[in-house]
């Protein structure tokens, strides 16, 4: 299917009669009060811009309008006004110079439904009550001490696949899955103290929230259509699945309020919300509900952006031999015989890391990260105006394969960050995997952890192959994070050269 939103076009065209009905084309047509907007293609009547998001998924698509009409511009998207980014300039104005203005998250059905209406952290808007729970997350659930604490939760998780691929030795298996039970079951133990009887209901769940969370649906796009809102399948949908996931984390936290201790004798990350329930020195009383949506972002994000990195990397290295046999030879060199690899030893891995940012440039988790201009301000780009409430999509898919920013940006290339000042944490601004400012991801050493461990002894302990006809598919997966859209098939074979059995 060329268009690949949520909705197909043909759809979108047969809501033309509702809405000239309604008369939303009034709203969508009249022109803005705001003036210097940024420029913008050419738009139809009702839909705006949505006809340029034709033929690819929304990143790819913005990217091409971008490369035509500027880094800098404005959409109609229905009754939405959009501004994308595509340079570093424009997203150091929007991430960095002006970032309490535009800290704030655009709404979407798919968010507010499944993210229990903006009362966890990823998609809350910026505020006292969004500090708190940022601040709860930093110190309390993702800090340094906790991550390395989950140390030995990955260690475990991470033996049993290398176990599960040496059964499979010589067989084609689908390493996507494997990596994919992985990410969740280190996640579960660490959220949860366990992995529990749920978890695969859970997965399904956060699998299609994140497909629809991107802000593309039909009634996302005409919010003050209150007919569209009522005929939106989706919506229901959604309401079903947010009732099915209440059951799921009621039940874990009513669990966690009446146990002795964790899996290992210490806290897990809903033992430390609960605790924090009950410190009455908070400004703002976390409620079952903040509960719930922190435990979902921790899931979703555990989940699917981890797995989704590793993918991406096994997938690079699979068609890029030359750099899969200098990793594995830093690896094996570091790691000298031992039966495992440990987390001192994966410090010790250079080349390793610079595969992950070489990734990481080609495959960031979030591809368009959201923001929006708050309600009372009107930020400034490049001298351009953007009206309060505007969404706004900086491309980082983008900026991390523009030419003017990297040689042969389309080549996977793991020496270009070699002796390179760019890191994580946004210190230059054409490369954010993670997003910047207030709003970057505060999981980061906890993805990375599980990622580099999981790569090292994957890469340490088996050779691999493609099965015939030897290609890998590297088509990517709609949503608000972009995974790969067909599972990873590979043949490991075990390596045995001095690693005492």
């Amino acid at each position: 299917m060329d268009f690949q939103l949520p909705f197909n076009f043909s759809t979108l065209l047969l809501t033309f009669s509702i809405l000239l009905l309604i008369k939303v084309w009034r709203k969508s047509a009249s022109p803005g009060k705001h003036e210097n907007l940024p420029p913008s293609p050419p738009k139809l009547p009702v839909i705006g811009h949505l006809h340029h998001l034709v033929g690819g998924l929304p990143h790819q698509a913005l990217t091409r309008v971008c490369q035509k009409y500027g880094p800098v511009l404005h959409l109609r998207l229905g009754e939405v006004s959009a501004v994308v980014i595509s340079s570093r300039e424009a997203a150091r104005e929007v991430l960095k110079a002006q970032d309490p203005d535009c800290a704030d998250r655009p709404d979407s059905i798919g968010t507010k439904i499944m993210w229990y209406g903006y009362a966890g952290l990823a998609f809350t808007p910026y505020g006292e009550h969004w500090r708190q729970m940022r601040k709860i997350c930093i110190l309390e659930l993702l800090s340094a001490r906790n991550v390395k604490s989950f140390g030995f939760i990955r260690q475990v998780e991470v033996s049993r696949l290398v176990e599960s691929l040496r059964s499979s030795s010589g067989q084609v298996v689908n390493l996507t899955a494997k990596v994919f039970a992985l990410t969740s079951s280190t996640t579960c133990r660490a959220a949860f103290g366990k992995v529990m009887k749920d978890r695969d209901a859970l997965i399904e769940m956060v699998r299609e929230a994140v497909t629809m969370a991107g802000g593309f649906e039909v009634a996302d796009l005409f919010p003050s259509s209150k007919l569209l809102n009522v005929l939106c399948w989706n919506r229901y949908k959604l309401l079903r699945m947010r009732r099915r996931l209440d059951r799921i984390l009621d039940e874990i936290v009513e669990e966690h309020r009446f146990k002795q201790s964790g899996e290992f004798g210490g806290e897990d990350i809903v033992d430390v919300l609960l605790r924090m329930q009950r410190d009455s020195e908070l400004q703002f009383p976390i409620t079952n509900q903040n509960i719930k949506a922190i435990i979902f972002d921790m899931f979703s994000a555990g989940t699917e952006t981890t797995s989704s990195a590793i993918d991406w990397a096994m997938a690079e290295l699979m068609r890029n031999p030359v750099e899969m046999e200098k990793v594995q030879a830093e690896i094996r060199h570091t790691v000298k015989g031992k039966t495992r690899v440990e987390e001192s030893d994966v410090a010790e891995l250079k080349y390793l890391k610079l595969v992950m940012k070489e990734t990481l440039r080609l495959h960031p988790p979030v591809p368009l990260i959201p923001r929006a201009c708050k309600a009372a301000a009107e930020c400034k780009v490049e001298g351009y105006s953007i009206p309060p409430k505007s969404k706004v999509m900086i491309n980082a898919w983008a900026m991390g394969r523009d030419p003017q920013y990297w040689n042969q940006p389309e080549m996977f290339r793991p020496e270009r960050f070699e002796g390179s000042s760019m890191d994580f944490a946004a210190t230059n601004l054409e490369y954010i995997p993670f997003g910047a400012g207030r709003r970057s991801c505060p999981g980061i050493n906890f993805g990375l952890a599980t990622v580099e461990m999981t790569l090292a002894q994957l890469l340490y302990h088996f050779d691999w192959k493609m099965p015939p006809p030897h290609t890998v598919d590297m088509e990517e997966m709609e949503g608000i994070a972009v995974a790969r859209k067909n599972g990873l098939l590979v043949v490991p074979t075990p390596y045995h050269s001095n690693i005492s059995s």
